[in-house]
C-alpha cells in the first residue's frame, strides 16, 4: 500500500484522491498490507463515516463542497482504493475483510471533525449495498438525474464519446448480468444509446441501494436540488445527523461555490450557465437524446427489471 502524507486543507481542496492528487511535494511510503491492517485495528480517532454515491455528472462534488461549508465534516472525494475495492468485488462476488480496513482508515478525523463524508466515484455505487451491509451505522445520499437531463448533460461534454466508449464494456457487462434474459440487451449503436447505457448501469446501483436500505439512503434528484439549494442541503444535513452552522445555512443558496465548476473551481459554472449548456445540448443532440430514450424504453418493455428502474428513476 502507498501511504501519502497530506493535510486537512489539501483534503478540502481536492476534487479527487487518486493519481491526480499526487505531486512531487507529497511525502509517501510503501508499506506491506499487513502493517496497514494492524494500523487500521488500532485507530483511536474514528468518526461517523457516511457516503455520497452518484451516477456521474450529477453534482456530487458540488454537494460535497457545500456540506463542507456548513458542517464540520472531513471530505474525502473519490479515494482511489474505493475503485479498487469495487473491482475486487466484481472478481470475487462481494467485499472481503480488506474493505473493513479501508472503512476504518477512512473514518479517521481531526480533532474538530464531526463526521467523515466520502464522495464515491460513480462506478463505485455498485458496491453501495455491500458497504452498507458491513457497517449498519453508515448512511448515504445518492444523486441522480432523470433520463432526459442526464443524456443532455453527458452529450454536452467535448470528451463524451471517448468517455462513454471507454466505460461501455464494463457497463454492458453489468447491465447484461441484471437482465432476466440476456438477449434483451439489444445492440448499442450510437452515442445517445451509450449515454442511456451509462444511465441504466448506474441507476441499477442506485435502485438496489434505495430498495435495500430505504431509511439509510437519501435519494436526491440534482435538478430538484438546484431549485432550492438550502432545502436540499438541509435535508442531507438532517439525514446524516450533522450539526450545521445556522448562519452558513442561511446563506448557502448564495454561496460562491455555486458559481464555480466544483471539480475545477478556477472555472465559472453557475446554475444559469448549466441551464444554457443543457439547452444548447438539447438543440445540438436532439436526435441522439431521442435515440437513447427510445433504447431505454424498448429495453424497459422487454425486461421487468429495467422497467422497474426506468419507472422509478427515469421519468
Amino acid at each position: 500500500m502507498l501511504l501519502v502524507q497530506s493535510s486537512e486543507s489539501s483534503y478540502r481542496e481536492a476534487s479527487f484522491l487518486d493519481d491526480r492528487f499526487l505531486s512531487d511535494v507529497c511525502e509517501s511510503l510503501w508499506v506491506p498490507g499487513a502493517e496497514l491492517h494492524a494500523a487500521a485495528a488500532g485507530i483511536d480517532c474514528a468518526r461517523p463515516l457516511h457516503f455520497i454515491f452518484h451516477t456521474g455528472h450529477v453534482g456530487s462534488t458540488l454537494v460535497s463542497r457545500l456540506l463542507d461549508e456548513v458542517t464540520q465534516v472531513l471530505p474525502l472525494r473519490e479515494p482511489l482504493p474505493l475503485r479498487t475495492l469495487a473491482d475486487l468485488a466484481d472478481r470475487q462476488d462481494g467485499l472481503d475483510a480488506r474493505s473493513d480496513d479501508w472503512l476504518a482508515l477512512w473514518s479517521r478525523g481531526y480533532r474538530h471533525t464531526d463526521a467523515v463524508l466520502l464522495k464515491a466515484t460513480s462506478g463505485a455505487g455498485r458496491i453501495a449495498v455491500p458497504i452498507l451491509r458491513r457497517r449498519p451505522e453508515i448512511r448515504a445520499a445518492y444523486l441522480n438525474l432523470r433520463v432526459e437531463p442526464y443524456l443532455a448533460t453527458l452529450l454536452a461534454g467535448e470528451q463524451s464519446l471517448r468517455d462513454l466508449q471507454g466505460h461501455a464494456p464494463q457497463r454492458q457487462g453489468r447491465v447484461r448480468s441484471r437482465l432476466l434474459e440476456t438477449g434483451n440487451l439489444h445492440p448499442v449503436t450510437s452515442v445517445g444509446e451509450l449515454a442511456a447505457l451509462s444511465w441504466l448501469a448506474e441507476s441499477f446501483s442506485q435502485h438496489d441501494a434505495l430498495s435495500a436500505f430505504p431509511q439509510r439512503v437519501l435519494r436526491i434528484d440534482f435538478e430538484q436540488f438546484l431549485q432550492d439549494v438550502g432545502r436540499g442541503i438541509g435535508a442531507i444535513v438532517a439525514h446524516f445527523a450533522l450539526a450545521a452552522d445556522s448562519r452558513a445555512m442561511q446563506f448557502i443558496g448564495r454561496s460562491p461555490t455555486l458559481a464555480r465548476y466544483s471539480k475545477a473551481p478556477q472555472y465559472e459554472y453557475s446554475p444559469d450557465l448549466r441551464s444554457a449548456v443543457l439547452a444548447e445540448s438539447r438543440r445540438n443532440n436532439a436526435t441522439e437524446i431521442a435515440r437513447g430514450i427510445a433504447w431505454l424504453e424498448t429495453l424497459a418493455r422487454r425486461d421487468a427489471g429495467v422497467g422497474a428502474v426506468f419507472s422509478a428513476l427515469g421519468r
